[in-house]
């Protein structure tokens, strides 16, 4: 039976690629979205999912819509 995975380490890679769009460090970021700086960097290597409310944070604190984060993750699935 096939179950439907988010693969992590895509969401890391796109937001590690949105972050560095912006010319942004983890450190700023991270503090920007009021987050953890070693969380961050779990989301950005595929160790952890962020959950919604992280996703946003990290969305709001980059100056862009959580759903172009989502879009580009659905790109690469």
């Amino acid at each position: 039976m096939f179950e439907p995975m988010l693969d992590s380490k895509i969401v890391g890679e796109v937001i590690s690629e949105k972050r560095k769009q912006k010319g942004v460090s983890q450190e700023v970021l991270s503090g920007l979205a009021d987050i953890g700086r070693t969380h961050l960097s779990a989301i950005e290597r595929g160790e952890r999912k962020p959950t919604l409310e992280t996703l946003y944070r990290i969305a709001f604190a980059l100056d862009v819509k959580m759903s172009d984060i989502i879009i580009e993750i659905e790109k690469r699935i």
